[in-house]
């Protein structure tokens, strides 16, 4: 409970940062632009998205369950949508705006000189999308599988796609600061599994935030600054540890 806590505040407070500190604000203006643009393509396919699986699996008769049935298909369609949506416009706005997220945690780590070229930045973060939506793809499969299961299905899809989105998004999020620090796949799961709690309330409350008008926009730079000074928080009260690509322990 104390790591879900945890990174609901990173989120808050790297919120905070972003809107304040005058540094943060410059670079939140240049990226604005391209977050609207990724943000209004995104939700008009997850309407569609949503549209479409109500059309597929919604089922007809006149049986007592039927109802029921129809209940819980929608509200997985509506889930399914919602995670959809939030995964799609983080990961293609991460790598659309990788340079400037790097920029961002640049000025948290007070080293701007270290700051990578933008065309690299992009490709590091194209070259990254590929391992975690590997791993999303089973999750998927499993809940496509579920929804042939009579009522409980739709809620076993739910959770497992949330779950899984959620997953993913922590990925996504973690990719500019792990690179930064030069940290690879295999210590970036490390990492997921050592801290889960932190990262499910850095990511699940992200994922709320991206259905609030406006605050959508701010959701991605703020986890991105909030993990930037979550980490640098640990790096300053542990001078002991080791450096930053090995500071994660099996």
């Amino acid at each position: 409970m104390r790591g879900f806590l945890q990174g609901i505040a990173a989120f808050v407070l790297g919120l905070r940062d972003l809107l304040m500190r005058a540094e943060l604000r410059r670079v939140l203006w240049r990226m604005l632009g391209v977050l609207f643009a990724v943000m209004l393509l995104v939700s008009v396919g997850a309407f569609w998205l949503a549209d479409a699986l109500m059309a597929q699996f919604v089922p007809s008769g006149d049986a007592w369950y039927v109802p029921v049935l129809e209940w819980l298909v929608w509200l997985f369609s509506l889930l399914a949508s919602i995670v959809a949506g939030v995964v799609s416009y983080m990961t293609l706005a991460s790598v659309i705006a990788a340079s400037w997220l790097d920029a961002l945690c640049a000025r948290i780590d007070r080293d701007t000189e270290a700051q990578t070229p933008w065309w690299r930045q992009t490709m590091n973060s194209m070259a990254s999308i590929a391992m975690p939506l590997l791993h999303f793809l089973p999750f998927a499969a499993v809940s496509a599988v579920a929804l042939l299961i009579p009522l409980a299905g739709s809620v076993i899809a739910s959770v497992l796609w949330g779950y899984a989105g959620v997953r993913l998004l922590a990925f996504e999020v973690m990719d500019v600061p792990a690179s930064r620090r030069g940290l690879r796949w295999r210590e970036r799961r490390r990492e997921w599994r050592a801290h889960r709690a932190f990262y499910l309330g850095l990511c699940g409350t992200a994922s709320l935030a991206l259905l609030l008008p406006v605050v959508n926009l701010l959701v991605l730079p703020a986890c991105v600054v909030g993990l930037a000074r979550h980490w640098s928080l640990m790096d300053e009260s542990a001078p002991s540890r080791p450096p930053a690509p090995d500071r994660i322990t099996p």
